[in-house]
């Protein structure tokens, strides 16, 4: 399975998802996709993003059970401890907004 997340891109860039992907929620997509076509979503995405964001978390055989990357201008960033993807927010953007 793979999630992806776009914020602030481009409305063409939405319309390419849905050719591969499903959006039950506004810039969210699943789907079931092979190892490939995920990495090819994955390059069209950061290259069309603009100042935009990207996230994609897919199924994998670690001890999560999945795996997330993200690209452009997104609220949080993935921190690695040990193995483990943690989801960090800088609280001080936060409070700006």
């Amino acid at each position: 399975m793979v999630v992806m997340i776009l914020e602030k891109t481009p409305q063409s860039l939405r319309g390419e998802l849905t050719r591969w992907l499903i959006e039950p929620h506004p810039g969210v997509f699943i789907g079931h996709v092979s190892g490939m076509v995920r990495d090819k979503l994955w390059e069209k995405c950061t290259e069309a993003k603009r100042t935009g964001g990207v996230v994609q978390a897919w199924s994998t055989n670690n001890e999560q059970r999945f795996t997330i990357r993200m690209a452009g201008d997104t609220r949080r960033r993935i921190v690695d401890l040990d193995g483990l993807q943690l989801v960090c927010l800088d609280l001080a953007q936060s409070a700006r907004e």
